[in-house]
């Protein structure tokens, strides 16, 4: 369910070794942000689950690494701590959107990167003796707290006006379900003109394409599909509309 990138193959040795819970989780336990149904995405060895479990909460926890059986419930509170500092742009697109679907509507996602990484790229790590990726993420989401070593972010699903059900969504795209079997995916971004999108929007749209495509293969067993950009003088925010074909 999460992509992996084979350019980046090194991302689990990143993992940490804690003796303790990490800081983010540690800030929000302390500032009472943990309520519900508690998963930690890309939980490594898996101490932050431990210390919550501990004070009570019920959580469960997800690592395509360590912890590969993905989740099959949605969550009133996500937790996904320096994830994303270790992960390609393609990567991390999958991450947004698999939070986005597990999240419960009207739950909250917390992001947290680390603030002390100045230059993306890989890097040498003695420890494991291998290449590990690191990146500097910024995201539009609004900051919960900003140290100097770390930035955690609040995230809920994107309020869109469309009419549909909310399927997923990255950074920047969105995709909502108007009928059974058919799906639009829309730049956040309000544009008449798909091609007057940039590279990257036009990139974001097809991830999410690939993603609506992979869930209607589970839904609907598999099949054909017609996909259409929708470019048309008389609407103002062009999409991508994705549509099984019945034989």
């Amino acid at each position: 369910m999460i992509f992996q990138s084979p350019n980046n193959p090194n991302s689990h040795l990143t993992v940490k070794e804690r003796e303790n819970v990490s800081f983010p989780t540690r800030i929000l336990w302390e500032r009472n942000q943990l309520t519900g149904d508690i998963l930690d995405f890309g939980c490594g060895l898996g101490k932050d689950i431990s210390f919550l479990q501990e004070k009570g909460f019920n959580v469960d926890g997800y690592d395509p690494y360590y912890s590969p059986q993905y989740p099959k419930k949605q969550y009133d509170t996500i937790l996904c701590n320096y994830v994303l500092n270790v992960l390609l742009p393609e990567e991390q697109a999958h991450v947004f959107m698999a939070v986005s679907e597990l999240l419960k509507k009207g739950g909250k996602a917390y992001f947290a990167v680390r603030r002390d990484i100045q230059k993306s790229g890989f890097i040498y790590n003695p420890k494991r003796d291998a290449k590990v990726y690191q990146a500097n993420v910024i995201l539009p989401y609004p900051s919960f707290l900003l140290t100097t070593h770390c930035e955690i972010y609040e995230y809920q699903q994107f309020a869109h006006e469309k009419e549909g059900t909310f399927i997923t969504e990255t950074t920047t795209v969105f995709a909502v379900l108007v009928e059974k079997g058919k799906a639009y995916i829309f730049p956040k971004r309000v544009c008449a003109d798909y091609f007057a999108l940039s590279e990257h929007e036009q990139r974001a749209c097809n991830i999410v394409l690939n993603r609506v495509k992979r869930l209607f293969d589970g839904w609907y067993s598999g099949g054909d599909y017609e996909v259409k950009i929708q470019v048309n003088p008389q609407i103002t925010h062009t999409c991508l509309a994705i549509s099984t074909i019945t034989n």
